[in-house]
């Protein structure tokens, strides 16, 4: 005779917290490192905190070809009450496991019902506990305009995942969310909440996920898209998450989306974010795909031998940010030093932050080249 045990609470939470493997983590292309309820993350700044990532529930009434809770799949499903939550996440801090929440949800009910449960769960941590610390809070598709506001009021970070490029998109792979009506709208009212309490304290910052390859949008068309949210709504982030079959997969795409391709991506995108480079200036092969070879930043330069070599004693903060290598602390380092006399030898760039032997072929220092013409990357022909 087999007996089907309920699983405690603490079970439940660890259940609920190791099921968040499959979203993505803060730190975007550098990996969790789980341990039992805890990952350690990276949040904004850069800073690596311990986290606890959690689902107030694994039940779900949405169809998400991508998603291991669609309610496709046959599995067990977990619910947590909010008081339950948001005891067990203070207990956790109490023994100094974690400093911060990242908390979300499949969709088991009507999601402003569900919504105001995670909203709740929030307020016990803020208010009754009074929890100061980081608080990254998921809203969930149709949430509404009271609730938004709540949201970014509480939080320190809130996202809204729009998965993909367009409707079009989106119907292939999750076809019961509407692009325009459940994600861009609650979108758009968080990016004018959080800018409308931006005025008086610091309101929360806005950041959104991208299923990387099952609904065949191509590389240019993500960065693409990338760059309209940032433009659009002060993103403070885009996450890429390659796709990875569940075990129910019932998208055309069978295969894993190589890590490679979403490490790509991260790449550009920090070129368009941080370095001043448009999406129309990437290099594709075929015009949309980002070259797997090269790294985006080093597929332009060796695309544009004539912009180098570059003299670092003028160039300006823009014009090094083009140089493989160089980060913009690393060029702001640069501009700091200069202050100090004049650059004259690579042992003048140590301890800026640079990749000295990516960046010196590409930089003159008093006009003498930093690196012999032999190790200058030659330029190459395009394919497509």
């Amino acid at each position: 005779m087999l007996l089907k045990v309920t699983p405690d609470f603490w079970q439940r939470f660890g259940i609920l917290s190791t099921e968040t493997d499959h979203e993505l983590d803060e730190g975007g292309s550098l990996p969790l490192r789980s341990s039992g309820l805890i990952h350690e993350a990276v949040v904004p700044g850069g800073r690596p905190m311990p986290l606890l990532k959690i689902l107030l529930t694994s039940r779900c009434l949405l169809n998400c070809g991508y998603c291991t809770f669609s309610s496709q799949v046959d599995r067990e499903r977990f619910t947590l009450e909010p008081d339950q939550l948001a005891a067990g996440f203070m207990e956790l801090v109490r023994r100094r496991r974690v400093r911060g929440i990242f908390l979300s949800s499949a969709v088991g009910c009507s999601p402003v019902t569900l919504m105001d449960r995670l909203l709740d769960t929030v307020t016990l941590i803020r208010h009754r506990y009074g929890f100061k610390g980081y608080i990254h809070l998921k809203l969930l598709p149709g949430a509404e305009a009271d609730q938004i506001r709540q949201a970014v009021t509480l939080a320190d970070r809130v996202s809204v995942n729009f998965e993909t490029v367009s409707a079009r998109h989106l119907e292939r792979i999750a076809p019961a969310k509407r692009f325009t009506a459940d994600l861009e709208r609650v979108m758009r009212t968080a990016a004018a909440e959080a800018q409308s309490q931006g005025v008086h304290h610091k309101a929360a910052s806005l950041t959104t996920q991208l299923v990387v390859g099952p609904a065949g949008e191509t590389d240019r068309e993500l960065l693409s898209f990338s760059t309209s949210l940032y433009r659009r709504f002060g993103l403070r982030r885009v996450y890429y998450s390659a796709f990875s079959p569940t075990h129910d997969n019932r998208l055309p795409q069978k295969e894993p989306t190589p890590k490679i391709r979403q490490n790509r991506l991260y790449q550009a995108d920090f070129l368009l974010r941080d370095y001043g480079f448009s999406a129309d200036e990437l290099v594709f092969f075929g015009q949309d795909t980002l070259l797997t070879d090269l790294d985006p930043k080093l597929a332009w330069a060796r695309a544009n031998p004539q912009f180098y070599p570059i003299e670092v004693n003028r160039a300006e903060l823009a014009q090094l940010l083009r140089v493989p290598g160089i980060g913009p602390s690393g060029a702001r380092g640069i501009l700091e030093r200069r202050r100090k006399g004049r650059l004259a030898r690579p042992s003048d760039l140590r301890g800026l932050g640079i990749s000295l032997s990516k960046a010196l072929p590409f930089l003159l220092l008093g006009g003498c080249r930093a690196a012999p013409p032999t190790q200058l990357p030659l330029p190459f022909g395009l394919p497509g």
